[in-house]
């Protein structure tokens, strides 16, 4: 469950095609990248980029959550802020992702966690496990500063997470795939 959330679009009438015109926001959660679709308060102002409570009690901009969407669902004004946003959590959460970088581990006898992240070829990964054995990383920065060929360690995660949330990955290490489709609906 999201606590919070970043606003990617904002449809002050809604959606053109919607019965009922109600501002409307799309949002991506801040801790596992959930795309959500929510109304709004009547006394909400909101701006593309903002942070909002989505918790489930004492939410001050958003109503109710209309439900999770996927990313075919995203207006195209929500997919072009989308990596932008992306990149705000990602450092927002700085400390995840180089504990990521610092636990990441096989998972067969082919494949290791850190070869499922762009850009990441077989020598990076290599001084990226010497370098964390010697000294766990602390820092994107100190990071990059140890393993030079990992030029940007943010972009990395982003490009990843997008693709995660577009459905190109076999394996979600950061988001949570896409629900399957009910019987009987």
């Amino acid at each position: 469950m999201e606590d919070y959330a970043w606003v990617i679009e904002y449809l002050p009438a809604g959606h053109a095609s919607a019965i009922r015109k109600e501002p409307v926001v799309q949002l991506v959660g801040s801790k596992f990248f959930t795309l959500l679709e929510a109304t709004l308060t009547p006394s909400a102002s909101v701006i593309l980029g903002q942070k909002v409570y989505v918790g489930k009690e004492g939410r001050n901009e958003v109503s109710h959550i209309k439900g999770r969407l996927k990313y075919e669902e995203l207006t195209n004004g929500s997919r072009e802020i989308l990596p932008t946003i992306l990149k705000k959590i990602v450092k927002e959460r700085e400390t995840d992702f180089v504990g990521f970088i610092n636990r990441a581990k096989s998972i067969s006898i082919r494949v290791h966690m850190l070869d499922l992240l762009p850009g990441i070829g077989k020598k990076t990964m290599e001084g990226i496990l010497r370098e964390r054995e010697e000294k766990p990383f602390e820092s994107f920065e100190g990071l990059h500063k140890r393993v030079p060929s990992l030029t940007d360690p943010v972009g990395i995660f982003v490009h990843r997470i997008q693709n995660e949330l577009e459905g190109k990955e076999k394996y979600f290490l950061f988001t949570k795939p896409p629900s399957l489709p009910r019987y009987g609906r």
